[in-house]
């Protein structure tokens, strides 16, 4: 599957994310001729065990991030990354865990927004919000080359565009700027080629980044 690069917002300090810098990158990507088409969405999750006896050891993981994606809508992802496994599952898995009371879910956040197509690019902006609020956590942007699908032979052409983007993005003085930071892939087992589990391992990566960046 075509290679993708997740991007999160890093406020400059002293500054949060808001509503208006989501609007502006928006602006950003119609600007250099991005064409606008329909929504996107993703799902993060955050699970704790269900320990009915707290004092007694378990084997459980105590921190799983489940992850649902777009393109793969019967798929399901789960990443414990103290131990660097990434895992895909069937969507059912939901209800299983739900029926086992094995896990319950702690936090769920949602990553919305549109879509545009530039050339060989194809670019997902929106913002990270908690379920059942609008209580803005970040701004999240994926860009994906549809022509490579190897993490190796596509990153200059990624390097390249991201070139680009920083410097139109520059243009309207926002307080902060896009990063992007590249998980050790093999550390979970994944090679060269790009797969979702790829994607739901940024995802994760991406969601650590802003929850440290909302506690400095």
């Amino acid at each position: 599957m075509p290679i993708k690069w997740l991007l999160h917002w890093q406020p400059n300090a002293g500054t949060t994310v808001n509503s208006q810098i989501l609007t502006e990158v928006s602006q950003c990507v119609e600007s250099i001729n991005g064409a606008k088409g329909g929504r996107w969405k993703a799902t993060l999750t955050y699970y704790r065990p269900i320990l009915r006896d707290q004092s007694a050891p378990t084997e459980y993981p105590r921190d799983l991030l489940g992850i649902s994606l777009q393109d793969q809508p019967n798929k399901y992802y789960f990443i414990i990354r103290g131990q660097r496994i990434v895992l895909e599952a069937d969507l059912t898995i939901q209800t299983i865990m739900e029926k086992s009371q094995s896990y319950k879910a702690r936090v769920s956040l949602y990553f919305e927004g549109f879509q545009y197509q530039l050339g060989d690019f194809q670019l997902r902006v929106g913002k990270v919000v908690p379920i059942h609020s609008e209580n803005l956590r970040g701004i999240i942007m994926e860009v994906e080359y549809l022509p490579l699908s190897s993490l190796d032979k596509s990153r200059q052409i990624m390097d390249d565009f991201l070139d680009i983007w920083q410097e139109t993005v520059s243009g309207r003085s926002l307080p902060g700027h896009f990063m992007h930071i590249e998980p050790n892939f093999s550390e979970y087992g994944l090679s060269d080629q790009y797969s979702s589990q790829h994607t739901a391992i940024q995802y994760a990566t991406a969601m650590a980044q802003l929850i440290a960046a909302g506690r400095n």
